[in-house]
């Protein structure tokens, strides 16, 4: 394939429960720390969620901070520290040929919540009501967010794809790519949702939303004892650029994206289908010209619910029953559910893999649900298998939307 053709990942930005860098969020991972905490939720009272803790205001002032929104500084940050980390010569690139593509679940809940609030504080006073409202509550605000502060005038939006996010991102901006619509594009997915109450809320009335005593053991994907979701916050956006312009500048390159696809259920709001599931992972395998044996890592969407992790479980076992060297794990464990984050941070986490062979555990497993078995799942110890070639990623979300993505070890 010609290298305009060939996408590469060259700089990485992130923010976790348990990170704010990939450097402190791949040695999370390996060292099963969890970033999940008890907080405070309105009217609910503590809860177990995972929140960042990165500085807001490093590439932002505190007048726009205030002006915009949570996911949006989120935004800001992952987006900056991917530019940086791609070592880009920003004041020289033509920013009307840079894009932002980030997947998200849900946005504007928080702010609309808040506002709501404290309306009902003062007698109903509508003149309370923020000016700021509309544009922070427009779907493509976070991305828009990004564009203000970097300066970009190229195309930028959301992707409103339930919690296969930030996946669809990352193949959003490779497809600009690959069509010439742009020359860089800001790719990945960000989150805010445990800052708003109505997410506990629902996922409490479902019977899926996690508790423990302990917040850091309270996701437990595949585990016997699983209780639900650990709702979490975060980002990760990448650099992503043509093999042959990446060439040009001499850049570090992280990986290629060699594979994807993204396909519906069509048959439940939330009960996932293992079927299509399957589906989309072969589909996203033919796609990359490879064979199911040749994928070394798949990263599980994992999420800690019953009916998610057995269909799933299911899933990876069928789409793998003819390859005995593919090696299984989950990062949610670690960092409960980032939503429309959750997939371009778990990519990230896994990516170090290509450089030190080794397969990071998923967590929290103290007895493994025997629908859950899978061959060669890692979890509970990191495992050194050697050299690693392709990493395929799951993510799936709520709609029945599913979503695979296989990067490659990059060899020039």
């Amino acid at each position: 394939m010609d290298d305009a053709q060939r996408i590469v990942m060259t700089g990485i930005g992130l923010t976790a429960p348990n990170g704010n860098n990939l450097s402190e969020f791949r040695d999370a991972l390996l060292n099963c720390r969890s970033g999940v905490v008890h907080t405070e939720i309105r009217y609910m009272g503590k809860q177990v969620a995972g929140l960042c803790d990165f500085d807001e205001f490093k590439y932002q002032s505190k007048k726009l901070r205030r002006r915009g929104t949570r996911a949006g500084s989120i935004s800001i940050y992952c987006a900056n520290e991917a530019v940086a980390d791609a070592e880009l010569d920003w004041a020289a690139i033509d920013k009307s040929m840079v894009g932002v593509y980030l997947g998200i679940t849900e946005h504007g809940n928080v702010e609309t919540e808040n506002e709501i609030y404290e309306m009902h504080q003062n007698n109903l006073d509508w003149k309370l009501w923020s000016p700021h409202h509309n544009p922070r509550t427009v779907a493509n605000s976070p991305a828009g967010e990004v564009t203000l502060n970097l300066n970009i005038t190229g195309p930028h939006y959301t992707l409103g794809s339930a919690c296969a996010g930030g996946n669809v991102g990352i193949i959003q901006g490779v497809q600009q790519l690959l069509l010439g619509e742009v020359d860089v594009a800001l790719a990945g997915g960000v989150s805010e949702s445990p800052q708003t109450f109505g997410i506990f809320a629902a996922f409490a009335a479902q019977g899926a939303l996690a508790h423990h005593e302990d917040p850091t053991k309270a996701s437990r994907p595949l585990d016997k004892n699983r209780n639900g979701i650990a709702i979490s916050e975060g980002g990760c956006i990448y650099v992503l650029e043509r093999l042959s312009d990446a060439k040009k500048r001499g850049a570090h390159i992280y990986a290629e994206i060699v594979g994807y696809a993204i396909n519906s259920d069509a048959t439940d709001f939330v009960n996932p289908n293992g079927e299509r599931q399957v589906e989309c992972m072969h589909k996203a395998i033919k796609k990359a010209g490879i064979t199911v044996s040749d994928i070394d890592i798949v990263n599980m969407h994992a999420t800690g619910t019953g009916t998610g992790d057995v269909n799933e479980s299911k899933a990876v076992r069928d789409a793998f029953k003819d390859s005995d060297k593919t090696f299984v794990n989950f990062s949610k464990g670690h960092i409960g559910h980032a939503m429309g984050a959750a997939g371009a941070l778990e990519l990230a986490g896994n990516i170090p893999s290509f450089e030190d062979g080794v397969v990071h555990p998923g967590m929290n497993v103290t007895e493994l649900d025997p629908e859950c078995e899978i061959k060669n799942l890692v979890f509970n110890e990191p495992k050194l298998v050697g050299n690693i070639n392709y990493i395929l990623n799951n993510s799936f979300g709520m709609l029945g939307i599913n979503s695979a993505l296989i990067v490659k070890k990059y060899k020039s």
